[in-house]
């Protein structure tokens, strides 16, 4: 059903385009940065120009072709900017959670190759970076001490920009960190083309829910995932829209926003948008508002919630589908009437081959469900260092999505259930056997094992099953202290919001967890 792209992304660089918009769009307002007061507007020109001279910064401050920078900040514009500065500066970045603990933050520094991070005082405060073999240069946003000024990389500087060391579908323009059902995160080799060609699927003409010029959005969606970064932020500039930055989910905010800033479009998570429809039921959404349509994703979507928040908003809700290894975005639905499918993840993008195959290896027919199997320009080069976890999944070209779905006659696609043991709490991935790892260097646990357990609040929170080692009943103390234990070491939402103590966990011969007999003690 879809087969225009908004424009050719054969051999474009993203920070290219991202000028380009810039030049064009001139004195509009591109970014409206609320975490700063009063809130930091930049326009393009403003943008471009500042764009422009971080990169310099960086090649004067040592960064080298093919290097990595770690981003690690909340949404703002030094966030924003630094992103696309890096990949003009011949460098890769890679994102951190603001959220993330020490455990997790050397982690990513270390298995990235990190040579120069750029956060904020507040956020390393307590994190000791010591003994990163490559990391050389701290640079600090707003605050603190650790570190050197980030705006001295603005300063004029004549240091020359390096020419593209490859071609754009071999360039990496972003290393995100996806967390994977087996072991610690794996990097995500995304290149330019993969970005630029998701964007220019994601913008396609002539349809209502894509950004169109002059777009307002706001973003309360964090920029180091790939739904804030490639779905909002990268396609909100191109188009020449305003961006408005909220520094993380804040309802009451979140409505002001919409209304002092005259929000046209809304891209939020199924949590996000239930507590809109509790604002609305209570008579606080915008009655006035100009939002004219909102787009879900990152979580799956319970058939009622985009009807009721229609019902009460006015404002359609397209469905979206996709991964961190496709850039994200490989499926849309529609808000024209005629095609307006909710319970649907909608057809392919543009360029997008979809396959539903059996256990088998078969290709079924519509109204059969398999898994779904993908190929388009929007797909990773692979995984970072982790060429056993690519093979896994990238074969023969296709991409191995380990959900299970099934389509109609009009090739509208459902997600049917999901293979991969990921649990989706308020849309962040929660990677089973990362909290598992961590469990177990607790001394009062043999064994234990985590499944998502469905919440209405979160969509799913993780529920923890523990063995103890003195073969105890637990209690709720200690039910707590394990939770907490979690909360220390890794980012919040990934602790167990339950825990439940039990004899055995379930294992195959092999000694796998079958996360299947836990799910069904639930």
């Amino acid at each position: 059903m879809r087969t225009q792209l908004h424009a050719d992304p054969a051999g474009v660089f993203l920070h290219n385009a991202i000028l380009e918009a810039c030049h064009r769009f001139g004195e509009r307002t591109a970014v409206v940065d609320t975490s700063c007061s009063p809130p930091a507007r930049l326009s393009y020109a403003g943008y471009g120009t500042r764009l422009e001279r971080l990169a310099r910064g960086l090649v004067a401050a040592s960064l080298r072709p093919g290097e990595v920078v770690a981003i690690y900040l909340a949404n703002s514009w030094e966030f924003a900017l630094s992103y696309h500065a890096v990949t003009l500066a011949g460098g890769t970045p890679t994102l951190l959670n603001p959220s993330y603990r020490e455990r997790e933050v050397r982690y990513q520094l270390e298995n990235s190759g990190a040579v120069l991070l750029i956060t904020d005082g507040p956020l390393i405060q307590e994190i000791n970076l010591a003994g990163l073999p490559a990391l050389r240069r701290v640079y600090l946003t707003r605050s603190g001490t650790g570190g050197e000024a980030f705006y001295d990389l603005l300063r004029p500087s004549t240091a020359a920009l390096p020419a593209p060391a490859e071609p754009a579908e071999r360039a990496l323009a972003a290393l995100p960190y996806s967390s994977g059902t087996t072991g610690l995160p794996k990097g995500v080799m995304l290149t330019h083309t993969n970005l630029v060609a998701n964007a220019y699927q994601y913008l396609a003409p002539g349809e209502r829910a894509t950004y169109q010029d002059g777009e307002v959005v706001l973003d309360f969606l964090p920029l180091y995932h790939i739904y804030g970064l490639n779905v909002v932020l990268s396609p909100a500039l191109l188009i020449g829209g305003t961006l408005v930055l909220m520094p993380r989910f804040d309802l009451d905010r979140s409505l002001e926003w919409i209304a002092q800033e005259g929000v046209t479009f809304l891209p939020m998570v199924p949590p996000c948008m239930n507590a809109f429809c509790q604002a609305a039921e209570q008579g606080r959404f915008p009655r006035e508002h100009r939002v004219r349509a909102g787009k879900s994703g990152a979580a799956p979507l319970a058939p009622d919630l985009p009807k009721r928040f229609t019902q009460l908003t006015g404002i359609p809700i397209r469905q979206g589908y996709g991964m961190t290894e496709a850039s994200p975005v490989t499926h849309m639905g529609y808000t024209e009437p005629e095609l307006y499918r909710p319970d649907s993840i909608g057809p392919p993008l543009a360029r997008t081959e979809c396959r539903i195959v059996s256990e088998a290896g078969a290709d079924l027919p519509p109204g059969q469900a398999g898994e779904l199997v993908m190929r388009g320009p929007q797909f990773m080069l692979g995984y970072w260092k982790n060429p056993e976890a690519t093979a896994e999944v990238l074969r023969e070209g296709w991409y191995w999505s380990g959900d299970v779905a099934s389509r109609d006659a009009q090739d509208f696609y459902f997600i049917v259930d999901r293979r991969k043991e990921m649990i989706k709490y308020k849309g962040f991935p929660v990677a089973p056997a990362e909290v598992e790892a961590v469990l177990l260097e607790h001394p009062a646990v043999r064994d234990c094992g985590v499944v998502p357990l469905p919440d209405r609040a979160a969509g799913e929170i993780p529920c923890a099953f523990i063995v103890l080692r003195d073969g105890g009943p637990g209690s709720a103390h200690l039910a707590q202290e394990l939770s907490s234990f979690v909360a220390e070491r890794l980012t919040g939402y990934k602790q167990p919001r339950e825990v439940r103590f039990v004899a055995s966990i379930p294992r195959n011969p092999s000694g796998k967890i079958l996360r299947r007999n836990l799910r069904d003690l639930l």
